[in-house]
């Protein structure tokens, strides 16, 4: 019961990984308001979820809806004391030589100023606690080239380094902020980037899985709730000396090439040198 008595704030809560946050800080005693854009599924959730779960539709590319999201949740509960700003989505998959300004704005909007918002309406709420802890949703896809479409990545970096930033404004209110950065999760986004059916998107599922073994380090896929205990950890008190970075939960994806970790792939040296020099 890491949460007792405190109010946790979670956007995207509908599936995935928000989902299975709202599912564990409950569990961990917290009173929970979600906002999703998904009105139907929240509204099923409130009967689903018993007493301690309220829901409110927002839709985080609008600064009004996290505004009224925040004040709603404090308002209802009398502060708030946890948010993880992680709502979001793959969005435009366009290379740089393609894509256009709207798109472009569209994915910022949806994937790194959902999160400063989220930060800018949710931090009076926390001053008036004494402080409190706040999670965002960043990306492998922030390190690097080739783990997701191009607009997303360059989001995802933002998110990172508006963490520390904001880590560092807001210290002096007690209040920590940091990242998780998630590897292959098996969620529904990449199917959803794509705009597969239900019966396609069990199938991109079952191959992103079979994937994820071959990728990393530890051979199996992600699931939603190694990133809703990773979120945990940095939003309890476990984690009151931990503010302004990140945390890979990848399965290792990001420890170095594939030959760093199997021994059945040759590593970059035994790929060039001769066999005799090996």
């Amino acid at each position: 019961m890491r949460f007792k008595g405190k109010t946790a704030v979670i956007t995207g809560g509908s599936s995935g990984i928000g989902r299975s946050s709202v599912e564990l800080f409950l569990r961990e005693g917290a009173s929970v308001v979600m906002g999703d854009i998904d009105e139907a599924e929240g509204t099923a959730m409130m009967s689903a979820m018993g007493d301690g779960f309220l829901f409110r539709k927002c839709d985080v590319t609008q600064e009004n809806d996290i505004k009224a999201l925040m004040d709603h949740a404090a308002e209802q509960t009398g502060g708030i004391d946890i948010v993880f700003n992680n709502a979001g989505a793959g969005g435009p998959r366009a290379p740089i030589d393609e894509i256009s300004g709207d798109e472009w704005d569209f994915a910022m909007a949806l994937l790194l100023k959902s999160v400063a918002m989220g930060i800018r309406h949710a931090a009076p709420h926390l001053k008036k606690r004494g402080g409190g802890a706040i999670v965002n949703t960043a990306s492998v896809c922030a390190f690097q080239a080739g783990y997701g479409p191009m607009a997303y990545s360059t989001a995802k970096a933002g998110v990172l380094h508006l963490t520390k930033i904001a880590a560092a404004e807001l210290a002096q209110y007690n209040i920590r902020v940091n990242a998780i950065c998630p590897g292959f999760i098996q969620t529904n986004i990449f199917a959803a980037s794509v705009g597969a059916n239900k019966e396609d998107t069990q199938q991109i599922n079952a191959i992103l899985g079979q994937a994820a073994t071959n990728a990393q380090p530890v051979a199996r896929p992600g699931i939603p709730n190694d990133i809703a205990e990773a979120a945990a950890y940095l939003a309890s008190d476990a984690a009151g000396f931990v503010t302004g970075t990140h945390l890979l939960v990848d399965g290792g994806m990001l420890v170095g090439t594939e030959g760093s970790w199997n021994p059945e792939t040759p590593g970059m040296l035994d790929a060039i040198l001769p066999e005799h020099l090996r």
